[in-house]
């Protein structure tokens, strides 16, 4: 699939691609779709896995929710307000539900996503109690994506 257009913002993106060999977001067609974010702070240049994960729980799921944003928008699209799907991985989630629904009325308070809420045993990193992986969609940026990558050819 070496034709779709992947993503990987600078920080722990470029980290996650150099040591675990994987994109944080890839065009398909008009939409996009991201990798799971979690806790992390996804600007930092310097990643150590030992405190990678926010240790407040609420704050976890917070920065997750931000670097979802954080995602989309550098792979050209607009944020949470193109989000149509959702998928959160929660340890916990009765300690986690409540904080999700906040966030979700915080970052899309206009529209309701599907959503899907899975409990899990761990996630990817010890550390990690909250997981989320989004699908936007993004006729217009897809638009500019196609026309940047015409003009690179």
């Amino acid at each position: 699939m070496s034709n779709l257009q992947r993503y990987v913002y600078p920080g722990f993106g470029e980290w996650a691609q150099k040591n675990m060999s994987y994109s944080q977001a890839i065009r398909v067609g008009d939409r996009i779709v991201c990798s799971g974010q979690g806790g992390w702070d996804g600007r930092q240049k310097e990643v150590n896995t030992t405190d990678l994960i926010k240790p407040d729980l609420s704050d976890e799921i917070d920065q997750a929710f931000t670097n979802v944003d954080y995602n989309l928008r550098h792979a050209g699209g607009k944020g949470w307000s193109q989000v149509y799907r959702v998928v959160t991985y929660s340890t916990d989630i009765p300690s986690q539900h409540d904080r999700i629904v906040e966030n979700f009325r915080k970052w899309m308070p206009d529209h309701c996503p599907v959503w899907t809420q899975l409990g899990v045993k761990q996630l990817g990193v010890e550390a990690m109690h909250f997981e989320i992986d989004v699908e936007a969609y993004d006729e217009e940026g897809a638009a500019e994506a196609r026309k940047a990558k015409a003009t690179a050819a």
